[in-house]
C-alpha cells in the first residue's frame, strides 16, 4: 500500500487501541480480504481459514496499541501476525500418532533397562567410575538421560536450563567417558 494509505491505517490502529470500534471495522474492511488471503494460502481450507482470521482480529485489537509504524506498516504487522496464525494452526493439525492415556498401565516395558544391561555384562563398575570423574551435573545428566530415561527437555526444564545447554552437558560428558574408557581399556 502507499505511504498515504499506510498512515491511514495506522491511525485506524491507534484510534482502534483507544477503543473506537468503527476505527476497527474500517481497519477490518480495509485489511481483511488480504489477510484472508494469506491465511488460505497456508491452510488450504476456507472453514479453517475463516476461524484463524477471527483469531488475527481479536489479536489484532487486543494489541493494537502495541504497533509502531516505525518498525513496520499496518499491512505487514498484521500480515505477519495472520501468516504466524495459519502456521501455528497448521503445526498444531499436524497428525501426531495418540493413545489414550489409559491404555500406558497396560503397556509395561519388560526391556532390561541401560544399567541392567551394563551390570549384566560386567561393564558397570566403569561406567560408574567414568560417570564418577565427570563434573556432577555432567554426570546427573547422563544417569538421567540414560539410565532413567527422561527427555532432554523435561531434565532441561528441572535443571532450569536450556535443552542446548543440557545437550551440551551430556555430550562432553559421553565423550569424556569415552576417553576414561578407552584409557582404562589401553592399560588393562
Amino acid at each position: 500500500m502507499a505511504s498515504e494509505g499506510a498512515a491511514e491505517l495506522a491511525a485506524l490502529l491507534a484510534r482502534a487501541a483507544d477503543g473506537d470500534q468503527a476505527a476497527f471495522q474500517d481497519f477490518y474492511n480495509r485489511t481483511s480480504a488480504k489477510l484472508f488471503g494469506i491465511i488460505l494460502r497456508i491452510l488450504a481450507e476456507r472453514g479453517e481459514a475463516e476461524d484463524v482470521l477471527q483469531e488475527v482480529y481479536v489479536t489484532v485489537w487486543r494489541k493494537a496499541a502495541e504497533f509502531d509504524a516505525a518498525r513496520a506498516s499496518p499491512v505487514t504487522w498484521v500480515a505477519t501476525i495472520a501468516r504466524n496464525r495459519a502456521i501455528d494452526r497448521l503445526r498444531a493439525r499436524a497428525v501426531r500418532p495418540q493413545a489414550p492415556m489409559e491404555d500406558a498401565i497396560d503397556m509395561a516395558d519388560t526391556s532390561p533397562n541401560a544399567e541392567q544391561l551394563l551390570a549384566a555384562s560386567g561393564e558397570a563398575a566403569l561406567v560408574h567410575r567414568a560417570l564418577a570423574s565427570l563434573e556432577p551435573r555432567h554426570a546427573a545428566a547422563i544417569r538421567s538421560c540414560y539410565f532413567e530415561g527422561v527427555t532432554y527437555e523435561t531434565l532441561a526444564e528441572r535443571e532450569g536450563v536450556p535443552v542446548g545447554t543440557l545437550k551440551s552437558w551430556v555430550r562432553r560428558g559421553l565423550i569424556r567417558m569415552k576417553a576414561g574408557l578407552s584409557a582404562a581399556e589401553g592399560s588393562a
